[in-house]
């Protein structure tokens, strides 16, 4: 039986992969990080297991047992604003973690493909749609992070998959995303009844916006039929103004919203636009997106308010 692995899967992409895997194989691995968030209820179609990518024999142990016919590696710390405070943290995680799994899965002798999802943070400023030949310039913590990442997964000899992902969204994501923090503070409003003052960051930056589970099924699709050791973007095409993001949202609020500006919000540095070009992932794959950025959006309002 082939049974593929997600590390990271307790987090927001890695939980929507495990989901789409189970509609194309029986089985899945996941693996959470120790001390992280709890694994979720028991299905048995997921083995769950609690293993640290950056602890070599925990790795090497947890492999060994399950030898996977693909690994899907999600693992990682994601929070680009908080990277700022915790830059050593986030090198560690994302860049160790991706050698210590992939020098476990030479040892082994495992010839599986390896999917690493970088970020498309590891790109300069453009006003210009970004394709992967585009220059590396990162310009945070977060970013120099994961293009250390990506330069390590390519050292490795193995059947590396690279992704660069640029923004994606949807239900259970982190509030220290733009799109989540406005969809839960309109829900807290409508669970308070009333008038509400939502507090933003910059609202004029673009972003290119995909639904991660439109994100998650060009992982697989990847796995399945992209070429290794090249960089793919996954992206949308399309930038969208987060301000015009925020105001879709409103639209749909059940009480009246304000909105003020918190300093604390705004980054350090904020690249004015982030628009990629998907045309490598879309000839190598067939990959196209399948949710309208207002699916999106309406489905992560409803989860907030059903979570709250």
């Amino acid at each position: 039986m082939t049974v593929p692995l997600v590390t990271g899967a307790t987090g927001f992409a890695g939980g929507h992969l495990v989901e789409h895997l189970l509609e194309h194989h029986p089985r899945v691995a996941a693996w959470g990080h120790p001390g992280g968030k709890s694994l979720p209820p028991a299905d048995g179609r997921i083995s769950w297991s609690a293993v640290d990518v950056t602890d070599r024999d925990a790795v090497e142990r947890s492999l060994e047992d399950l030898r996977p016919s693909a690994i899907y590696h999600c693992a990682g710390i994601a929070d680009v604003h908080g990277a700022w405070a915790e830059s050593a943290r986030t090198l560690r995680v994302n860049v160790m973690g991706t050698h210590t799994l992939l020098g476990s899965v030479e040892r082994l002798g495992l010839s599986v493909p390896v999917l690493v999802t970088g970020s498309a943070a590891v790109y300069g400023p453009s006003l210009e749609p970004l394709t992967e030949d585009s220059p590396l310039a990162p310009s945070s913590p977060y970013g120099v992070s994961k293009l250390a990442q990506e330069m390590a997964a390519d050292l490795s000899p193995g059947h590396i998959i690279l992704t660069r992902p640029f923004n994606h969204a949807g239900p259970r994501q982190s509030t220290a995303q733009f799109a989540s923090s406005f969809a839960r503070q309109i829900a807290e409003a409508e669970v308070r009844g009333g008038p509400a003052i939502l507090t933003v960051g910059n609202l004029e930056v673009r972003r290119d916006l995909t639904d991660v589970r439109d994100t998650v099924r060009a992982y697989r699709l990847l796995v399945e039929r992209g070429h290794p050791h090249q960089p793919y973007n996954v992206c949308r095409g399309e930038a969208f103004r987060v301000g015009d993001l925020l105001d879709s949202l409103i639209r749909q609020a059940r009480v009246p919203i304000e909105v003020t500006t918190d300093r604390g919000r705004l980054r350090p540095k904020d690249n004015p636009v982030v628009l990629g070009d998907p045309g490598r992932l879309a000839r190598d794959t067939g990959w196209t997106p399948t949710l309208s950025i207002d699916d999106t959006l309406t489905d992560l309002l409803d989860y907030w308010r059903r979570h709250l």
